[in-house]
């Protein structure tokens, strides 16, 4: 029988990633494979990187991908890359590259190389330290990457810890070059740098636009036309002012400057008067210094249904994308607090004789519903969960268990320290952030308090510590922190929040109890590589050790803390999905309920839970008795069905 022609059927050849050829060039250049496991992929995460669970795991994939590579480049490659690679394999028994001839290599073999798409893991493509700061954010695919950057605009790397804008723009570049094979397109205005208008100058953004589409900008980066400036606004007063200010938005600024020593009200009044002042000019027309009733009438109107361009999620103040609203309906007590804030502006503006008038005396506020006080008790854990809760936080905090870092442990004693004074101390998030070591003072455990202003001259620190270290039983130490109104209180510090805290403060290489120490009692233990953390910290190396966590910085660590917990614990069997539910959706201020129910619970007298809680009325403490009482007649009525059953 005649020969026939045999058809040779070639294998699908294996697809390598971007990532994958940086490690070979690595590998080739005679690093060893432990450290391009390391360098190049993430050793811990098996799912993503199987291939660099170990050094001959990581050398074998290596060894393959560089066969591959050679018997690719030997059947599409030129002839004289052929017969040298022949020449080295007849050789070496296997073909010793250079860095020029492994480029070549590449280029002949271009079928390995794989194209991004957008359910690709964005750790087959990006560096381990990278993909890390990503997943934190939840973006796990290059496709919720791609996403993530349209939905923040600009500013999106803000948003991630600790990618700086440099790293942001090569990351956006490299999504633009592959838009074809992600089947996603990156908006235009995703870029390093904040959205700025044309009309804009510099990082300046001169409103206008039309109500659809308006030009919109916080006040740090506001400008106003100079028709619409108010320099000949008809409620100018005619007398001397009191104020330097020859527009409008100097004279906002010159009221809203009172308040630069009260952080939190300083935000919500700059919120109300930005909002007032973009209507004005985009939609009104009307300067503010020549408001009429009929215009604050209008405005009341507009807060109850602001305009869709108006409105959208929150971003950063530098985003082009920053709205003054985050939603398109406010609540009948936001809109009242709103005309009460604009209300008391333009008074400050009358008597300092800015304003001839206050047009809005004659405004009333939106009508409100007079509630009952709410306290939302429910947010509080149960005790048996709060066990659990605790447990597992110092099983974490210690060096026994598996698959942690030294850098995931630190971060568990943070924050484990802040939640046990929540959770022990019933303190706010923001009394937490700006509490100090030089605010503990001790008291014996017969109640007699150390004489003496606590705090001020070295002789107080002196008889601090022998106090502590005489006391025949464990010293019970009071805590003085400044609270809502500017009032100040003290409330208890349990044993194990004070070593947790010893513990937090060994990891910022401090003796928590030295004699004089100061400085917040928690603090981050590291910086972040952006612009804004180093003018924060004003660039100096023990900075850090004297700046505390802002409020909302500390939040976050409470809240992604308390996720990761509830995970892993669902994972481990220990946890009801009804209480993996529960942890997922707990805040830093679920742990001050929980200190007021516990408290309750154990019998604590009800004017002691107030003044610890800081409650200016004990109406408000007394809800956690009422959550208490209810808790025990549901027990109760438990009890008493089974006993019927």
């Amino acid at each position: 029988m005649a020969n026939q022609a045999q058809q040779l059927t070639l294998p699908t050849p294996r697809t390598y990633t971007r990532t994958d050829f940086a490690a070979l060039r690595a590998f080739v250049q005679h690093i060893a494979p432990s450290v391009i496991a390391h360098r190049y992929y993430d050793p811990d995460d098996r799912e993503v990187s199987p291939q660099a669970a170990t050094a001959d795991a990581m050398e074998r994939f290596l060894r393959t991908m560089l066969d591959d590579l050679v018997q690719l480049a030997l059947r599409n490659g030129s002839a004289a890359l052929a017969a040298h690679l022949k020449a080295s394999i007849k050789q070496h028994g296997s073909a010793k590259l250079t860095s020029v001839t492994l480029r070549m290599v590449e280029q002949a073999s271009a079928l390995a190389a794989a194209s991004p798409a957008a359910n690709h893991h964005v750790g087959l493509w990006l560096r381990p330290l990278v993909t890390k700061r990503l997943t934190a954010e939840r973006i796990t695919t290059l496709g919720e990457l791609v996403a993530y950057c349209n939905s923040h605009g600009g500013s999106w790397w803000r948003s991630v810890p600790r990618i700086g804008a440099h790293r942001a723009s090569v990351l956006v570049a490299w999504l633009r070059r592959h838009e074809q094979t992600l089947g996603m397109r990156v908006d235009d205005d995703v870029d390093a740098g904040p959205l700025v208008p044309a009309v804009g100058l510099g990082n300046v953004v001169v409103v206008g636009g039309s109500i659809d589409a308006p030009l919109l900008a916080p006040f740090e980066r506001l400008a106003i036309p100079t028709a619409l400036s108010g320099e000949h606004g008809t409620n100018r007063a005619r007398e001397f002012a009191f104020i330097r200010a020859d527009h409008d938005l100097a004279a906002v600024h010159a009221y809203l400057n009172r308040y630069r020593d009260r952080r939190p009200t300083l935000r919500a009044y700059t919120r109300e008067l930005e909002r007032l002042v973009l209507w004005l000019v985009i939609v009104r027309g009307v300067v503010l210094s020549s408001m009429t009733v009929e215009d604050c009438e209008a405005y009341k109107d507009f807060l109850k249904a602001p305009s869709a361009s108006f409105v959208g999620p929150k971003r950063s103040r530098a985003s082009g994308r920053w709205r003054p609203f985050a939603s398109n309906s406010l609540s009948a007590d936001s809109q009242a607090y709103a005309v009460r804030a604009i209300r008391a502006a333009f008074a400050w503006l009358t008597s300092v004789r800015y304003l001839g008038g206050n047009p809005w005396s004659a405004v009333s506020d939106p009508a409100t519903v007079t509630r009952e006080v709410i306290v939302q008790v429910e947010r509080a854990l149960p005790a048996d969960l709060w066990r659990l809760v605790r447990g597992a936080l110092d099983a974490r905090c210690g060096a026994e268990l598996l698959h942690q870092t030294e850098d995931e442990v630190r971060q568990w004693r943070t924050a484990r320290a802040a939640i046990l004074l929540m959770g022990d101390s019933g303190l706010r998030r923001d009394e937490v952030a700006n509490a100090h070591r030089e605010n503990l003072r001790p008291l014996p455990a017969n109640g007699h308090q150390e004489k003496g202003k606590w705090g001020d001259s070295k002789q107080v620190q002196q008889q601090r510590h022998e106090l502590i270290e005489t006391s025949p039983r464990p010293a019970i130490l009071a805590l003085s922190v400044v609270g809502k109104r500017r009032k100040q209180r003290t409330v208890p510090v349990s044993a194990a929040t004070l070593d947790a805290l010893r513990a937090h403060w060994a990891d910022r290489n401090h003796d928590f109890d030295a004699m004089m120490m100061e400085g917040p009692l928690i603090a981050p233990l590291v910086i972040p590589g952006t612009d804004a953390a180093h003018g924060k910290h004003d660039g100096a190396a023990e900075a850090h050790e004297k700046l505390p966590y802002a409020a909302d910085a500390l939040g976050r660590l409470v809240r992604e803390a308390m996720k990761r917990l509830a995970g892993e614990l669902l994972r481990e069997g220990v946890l009801s999905h009804d209480a993996h539910a529960q942890l997922v959706s707990t805040s830093a201020h679920a742990f001050r309920h929980t200190f007021g129910t516990r408290a309750v619970a154990r019998d604590m007298p009800i004017d002691v839970v107030q003044s610890i809680l800081g409650h200016a009325s004990l109406q408000t403490t007394s809800v956690y008795v009422r959550a208490e009482q209810a808790r025990m007649l549901d027990a109760a009525a438990s009890y008493y069905g089974d006993e019927i059953a």
